[in-house]
């Protein structure tokens, strides 16, 4: 018996992705995770709404004003990408000087800034500020975009430094600040790989004919899921880091002592008891 599956790797990719986003989400209310990431929750949450919204109303609306939607959504969810990276910060290095965090912030964002002015061509301003609704959205759309590249660039940088430095403070191996900034840094680090791959293609191919053609969107597309499976895979790093309580907490000392006084006593422990004689 043959079964056939109308859905291609996309689809599938997307189902679950968003299934998971959905468990993800659950983790961090049912697990009180909410007050202590309260950006990071709120990136998951636009994330799964652009992800809904773009399938329910892509090709469905005027390409006008879903272009307007998108790219409102994508400008959002870039702004609350960097103030994750604040969030992030501010909870690995809780305890460190004033000195140390200008020093830190000035360093990564000069290397942020380098590579976001150096990576792709940059509009002339009379094309961005030309007054019209078309210049507006191109404005929208490179602020989207370089945005999303800075976010991403600050997110390595200081996933690294996390991994280096965070056991000094609180950002230690096994707590959910480096969990989470170590799935935050590979998806970055994925999403900045398909780009340089996908740009370098882009500039060396020369498309000949329809097959040619073809040929290069099957490419995209499979560049596309592998970036989709690893977030998959990030997606479902957090929900199990997330549902653990970090060692040392308040909630872990509890369930621990719990396991504790509920295991039953050995044979030896038993027979040394006392014996307890009526009168």
């Amino acid at each position: 018996m043959h079964f056939h599956f109308n859905f291609s790797a996309g689809e599938i990719l997307w189902t679950l992705t968003f299934a998971a986003l959905l468990v993800l989400l659950v983790v961090l209310m049912g697990r009180d995770r909410i007050q202590r990431f309260k950006w990071f929750t709120a990136s998951m949450v636009l994330m799964a709404l652009r992800m809904l919204s773009a399938k329910l109303l892509f090709g469905r609306m005027a390409p006008v004003v879903s272009s307007e939607i998108f790219l409102v959504m994508a400008d959002l969810a870039a702004l609350v990408a960097l103030m994750v990276v604040v969030e992030m910060a501010r909870r690995a290095f809780a305890g460190a000087s004033r000195a140390a965090w200008i020093t830190a912030t000035l360093i990564l964002l000069a290397v942020g800034g380098v590579l976001v002015a150096k990576w792709g061509p940059w509009p002339s301003i009379k094309t961005l500020f030309a007054g019209s609704e078309l210049s507006a959205l191109r404005l929208m759309q490179l602020f989207a975009q370089k945005a999303d590249l800075l976010a991403d660039t600050l997110t390595i940088q200081l996933g690294l430094v996390v991994v280096l430095f965070g056991r000094r403070f609180n950002g230690g191996w096994r707590t959910h600040v480096q969990q989470v900034m170590i799935g935050l840094s590979t998806a970055s680090i994925a999403q900045l790989a398909v780009r340089l791959i996908w740009q370098e293609i882009a500039l060396h191919t020369t498309i000949h004919s329809q097959a040619e053609y073809q040929h290069v969107m099957d490419l995209q597309e499979k560049f596309y899921n592998a970036n989709s499976a690893i977030y998959l895979a990030v997606l479902l790093w957090w929900i199990v880091c997330l549902w653990i309580d970090e060692p040392g907490s308040k909630a872990a000392g509890v369930a621990e002592e719990l396991s504790i006084e509920g295991e039953p006593e050995s044979p030896v422990a038993e027979s040394t008891k006392p014996a307890v004689t009526q009168s």
